[in-house]
Order: C-alpha cells, then structure tokens, then sequence
C-alpha cells in the first residue's frame, strides 16, 4: 500500500501533474492579458471600469448575432437621411422643376393672319446662289442621292405617363440606327418654337426654319416620335421624285375622289427645300393656331371630309382640305406613295411580324416588310391613348425588336423573341471577322457611301525642263479652262 502511494511510479506521475500544472496557470495567465486587450479592459483603468467595459463590449457582440435586422434598421435611417436631404429620386416630384416662366411672349393681333415668318418669294435664287458660293456643301451627296436631313422630336418636359419617356428613347434609337446606314443627317427638337401652334402643328414652325437655315438639304424628312423603321435595308426611291416637292403616304382616289380625311397621312413625309414648299407651308398653318381659330376651322373641316370627328383643325386633315380645294395649284408636285409603306398603320401590321420573317426579308418596303410601323393613336407619352395600354406598349416593343434585329444581325445576334429584350448568338466568333458574310449588305451599304463627283482638270505645263512636264489635279471647286503660258514664272 505504501509503496502504491510513495512509490517511485507513483512520484513520476505527480511531478508531471505539477509540471502541466505551471503549463495551464500560464496559458491562463496569457488567456486573461488578451481577453482583457479584446474586450477593452486592461487600459489600466479601475475593476468597475474593466468590468463596465466588458459588459459593454459582449452586448455589442450580442447585436451582431442579428445582422439583418442592424442592417435594415440602418438602412431605414439611411432612406430617412436621403429623404430629408433630396438625394431620393423616388421620393422627388420633378414637375417641381418644369414650372414654366411667366410669360411675356408677344400675343399675335387677332385682326391679322396668322404667318410663319416674314413672306419670301425668292427662295429657289436665294438657295442656288448659296450653294455656288459654298460648293463643299452640295445638295446631292451622289448621283440620285439627295442630301436629307431627319426631323423628329418630342415635347421639351418629361412624359405624363414615366413610361413614355423609355419609348422615346427606344424611337429615337431606332431613327439614328436607319440615318446612320443610309447617310442621312437628323435633327432632335425638343423646344416649341411658336406658342400658337402647340400639338399637331409644333412642326410646322420648326420645318420652315430648318428648311431657311440648311440650304445645303434637298429634302426634309418628318417623322414623328411615336414612328419606327421596321425596314433597316430600304432606300427611298428618291429618283422617283425628281419632279414632285411633297411626298406623302397616301391614296389619289381618297383625297381627290372621295375626300377622306384619312386619304394621307402627315407623320411621315419628305418635303423638297425650294420656293414652292414654303409657299404650301404659308398655305398651311393658317389653321393652327390654337384657341378659336382652330376650333372653328375643326368644324369647317368636319363639314367638308369624309368621315372626319368633331374636334380641332388638325395639320392632316388641313392638308386633305388645302389639296381638294386648291388641287390646280398644289396638285402637280405633291406624289401620294402607297407603293411602300411611308407610312404604316401599326394595327394591321405587328401581328403579321413572323409571318414576314418566315417569308420575306428587308428591303421590301411594303406589307411584306414595312418601311415605317406608326403608332398612331397609342401616345405612350401622354395620360390617355385611343388603344388600351398594354396592347401599345407590348407591339411598340415587338416593332422596335423586329427592326433592331437587323441591326443586331450584322454583329452576330438576335433578340430571343420579338417580346423579349435579352438577346442570343446567332453566329460563332471567328479570327478572320472581315470575312463575315453581311446577309443584308446594312454593314457598308452602297446607299450609304457619301460620294462627291467633281471635274478634275490635267494640265500639261510647259516648263523650259521637258522632262518635268507632268499632270497637275486641280481641287474640285475650281471649274472651268485654265490656260497656262510657257516660260519660268509665267502663269
């Protein structure tokens, strides 16, 4: 028994006990000294400070066991913070910020009227002098291919309805993909230049300074906001128009027969830039200025139109009206083209996008691949439409897809749907990328290479040095014979 209790065995075991003994004090000796470091004690400070600090320091441990809630307690202050600064644009009413001036426009004399401008009768002389005296601004930029300049535009304040606004940018997308194939330049308006002629006639005021101001434009092209090219690959038949100043989509029998208030239609129109023009634009906007006068012309037009409602004097129905009752005078340069869609009547047109897919291709122009879809009647930027709101919204997407599917096919992709704005691979990437086959020819379009063609002279100079006779290209603005005499400076 004692030798179990005293024993050498028995020593051996007690000594190591002693020895892990001092190890364990120590490590909780080094335990406390870093504990103490973490919790915020051990700034030699008072025990009831030590402690305070610790209690203090595990109930913010304590918090973070719960971070979703100290996250959107957080964030609810930080949502009030911006609130009460300004920095929320949910919260923000920008109708704040388009208050209009008072203002202190001239009112127009009653007893007169109404004009666009100052009369000019000598347009066509003014506009051929300009460009003989600026030859680098040609009205033709190739043989047959006229200089146009692409107008559209929308109202200077945000949309009624916020969604409208994403439409616009969606239409104005569209308008700059088609110039920039087919050379044409284009004009965004967003200011009302007359206060008279608000609504349907804003763009009649706009037209006729474009028209004083860009000499070098042979036709002007209008289009509204709510109208999109669904017909990437056409170019207007401008050889066809050699002779005509106005082109409209529209029906000789409708407007001349039958006086159908529909038998044009003035969203979409080329206007050629000579005397004549300004003389129908003079002849046109007297019915639109706002107030009485368009609202009794509105019942001189109901009266005399075939199937026209009753309401203001709108510029389609004026132009109807201003052909059948002065046909002699207008008739001759105006072409009314039904051949491609100038203009198209979106309803009878977007459900028939896939069946013009699987059948035909662009470059059509017609009811078999649309030059122009428009969404008369839809006005996505207003409150209120002619069409329920989710019919409209839902083809201006499949319209605007069906013509940015052409864009997208040149660079290897294609909307999944015409109602889906994700997009998917319809080629695989290659090292040689120049040698892609462009199926509808949109990459380097012929239509769209600006081509200036001007007479180059040869000279042969008669120096006393014959050997250094050579030819000479003159720059194009010089026009003319040129003669030169022989001898060391003699010209």
């Amino acid at each position: 028994m004692t030798e179990s209790w005293f024993g050498q065995r028995r020593r051996r075991q007690l000594q190591r006990f002693l020895q892990k003994g001092k190890l364990t004090i120590l490590c909780l000796f080094l335990t406390i000294i870093v504990l103490r470091g973490n919790l915020g004690a051990g700034k030699f400070g008072t025990p009831e400070t030590d402690i305070e600090e610790i209690r203090e320091t595990f109930s913010f441990y304590r918090k973070r066991v719960e971070p979703r809630r100290v996250l959107e307690e957080a964030e609810t202050i930080k949502n009030d913070d911006a609130s009460a600064s300004g920095n929320n644009y949910a919260t923000f009413d920008i109708n704040n910020m388009f208050v209009d001036e008072e203002g202190d426009d001239i009112k127009p004399d009653p007893n007169k009227p109404y004009s666009l401008g100052p009369k000019i009768s000598d347009w066509d002389e003014q506009r051929a002098d300009w460009l003989k005296r600026n030859p680098n601004f040609s009205n033709f930029i190739g043989p047959n291919k006229p200089r146009v300049l692409l107008v559209t535009g929308s109202a200077p304040k945000p949309c009624e309805n916020p969604v409208g606004d994403h439409y616009l940018l969606k239409s104005i997308k569209n308008k700059i993909d088609y110039c920039r194939l087919h050379g044409i330049e284009l004009f965004y308006n967003m200011a009302l230049l007359d206060a008279e002629m608000a609504g349907f006639w804003a763009k009649l005021p706009l037209i006729r300074k474009l028209l004083l101001s860009h000499p070098e434009v042979e036709f002007l092209w209008w289009m509204d906001s709510d109208a999109m090219f669904t017909d990437m690959a056409y170019e207007v038949p401008w050889e066809r128009y050699k002779d005509r100043n106005f082109v409209m989509h529209g029906w000789n029998e409708m407007v001349y027969d039958e006086k159908n208030w529909i038998g044009l239609n003035t969203g979409s129109f080329l206007l050629r830039n000579c005397q004549w023009s300004l003389d129908i634009l003079d002849a046109w906007a007297p019915m639109g200025p706002k107030g009485k006068v368009r609202d009794e012309a509105g019942k001189v037009l109901t009266s005399a139109l075939k199937g026209r409602p009753v309401f203001e004097a709108d510029d389609q129905s004026a132009m109807v009206y201003l052909l059948v009752t002065e046909k002699d005078k207008w008739a001759e340069k105006v072409y009314l083209e039904n051949h491609y869609y100038l203009h198209g009547y979106w309803g009878i047109l977007v459900d028939k996008y896939e069946e013009m897919m699987e059948n035909y291709h662009p470059g059509l122009g017609d009811h078999r691949w649309p030059l122009v879809t428009h969404f008369v009647g839809c006005k996505p930027c207003g409150k209120f439409g002619d069409y329920p709101v989710e019919r409209c919204l839902k083809q201006m997407d499949r319209a605007f897809n069906f013509g940015d599917n052409q864009i997208l096919q040149m660079y290897g992709f294609t909307h999944k749907s015409l109602a889906s704005r994700r997009v998917k691979r319809t080629r695989n990437e290659t090292s040689n990328p120049l040698e892609v086959k462009d199926d509808l020819g949109l990459l380097h379009p012929a239509f769209k290479a600006v081509k200036f063609y001007a007479v180059v002279f040869t000279l042969d100079l008669e120096l006393p040095f014959p050997f250094l006779s050579f030819p000479v290209p003159l720059p194009p603005p010089l026009v003319g014979e040129i003669t030169f005499q022989s001898g060391l400076g003699s010209e």
